[in-house]
């Protein structure tokens, strides 16, 4: 049987092909990519049956619409939005079947910021350096989605039993991000350390995959001389010459200048993918 395909009707503000990226290439420049609210992707797909490091379409806050040339199941998680098809409200957060020729909706963020698609079988477009997602930074992976463009699904597997209500965190009202602080934070008056962990930021406009930026007050720095570029960690708290902290995601460069003055856990950066600009944000010391 011939797999299906998407067309895509409208891409969106930006809508992404991601999974779970493609690590062990820092050495190579190429970051790690991936979905940035990894545990919504992974949560989508298990409720189709998938692997959860499936290909799936990321949103960012307006959503998409595709067409399917074959009937599909498809979860539309993350981000809460409104989901259609051919006009008909359909749930979100739970597989639904979309049939061939029908116009799958998904619509502008309610909260958070990223909606994931996935579909059953996975968006089954050719790999690059073992994985399938779009890098913003160093354009590796397929583009951005753009109206017209045909995507292939892969085959469905067996569907699996489905849980009463699946758990979907909900976007951050306020985000609390734990750091530990190093390597460079000696660069950073006692001062500016006190700050950094005692002071409201708030989550700026201007974030994007590559990283979490900022607002608020700015950090003094002790030392004031230019730092060689060295390796950078997903995660990592970068302080440029504005002193405002920005907090690297998954497309951020592999190496830089401006010192670190801590390192967020991966664990941490879900909610940081969901939070919207102007959501209260604190830096917590995590030892």
């Amino acid at each position: 049987m011939t797999a299906a395909k998407f067309t895509v009707v409208r891409a969106g503000a930006l809508t992404t092909i991601q999974d779970a990226g493609r690590t062990g290439h820092a050495h190579l420049g190429v970051p790690r990519s991936g979905a940035l609210d990894a545990p919504a992707m992974r949560l989508a797909n298990r409720l189709l049956g998938n692997p959860g490091d499936a290909a799936v379409l990321e949103t960012t806050l307006t959503g998409c619409a595709l067409r399917p040339d074959r009937a599909v199941t498809v979860v539309v998680g993350g981000a809460p939005c409104p989901v259609t098809v051919d006009g008909t409200p359909v749930p979100w957060g739970a597989p639904v079947r979309v049939p061939a020729g029908a116009v799958l909706d998904v619509g502008t963020a309610a909260s958070g910021v990223r909606s994931y698609v996935a579909v059953a079988g996975g968006i089954t477009v050719e790999p690059v350096l073992g994985s399938r997602s779009t890098d913003l930074l160093s354009g590796l992976g397929p583009a951005p989605l753009g109206n017209g463009d045909v995507l292939p699904v892969g085959s469905p597997g067996p569907c699996p039993p489905l849980p009463p209500a699946a758990p979907w965190p909900a976007p951050p009202a306020a985000l609390t991000l734990p750091v530990r602080l190093g390597p460079r934070a000696d660069w950073f008056t006692a001062g500016a350390l006190r700050t950094f962990t005692a002071a409201a930021y708030r989550v700026s406009a201007h974030s994007n995959r590559i990283g979490l930026r900022t607002e608020g007050p700015a950090l003094e720095r002790e030392l004031t001389g230019e730092l060689a570029s060295e390796g950078m960690v997903l995660g990592a708290v970068q302080v440029p010459p504005d002193g405002r902290p920005v907090v690297f995601l998954h497309d951020h460069p592999t190496t830089g200048g401006y010192p670190v003055i801590g390192v967020v856990p991966e664990t941490a950066l879900a909610a940081a993918a969901q939070a919207t600009p102007g959501t209260l944000l604190r830096f917590v010391s995590a030892g």
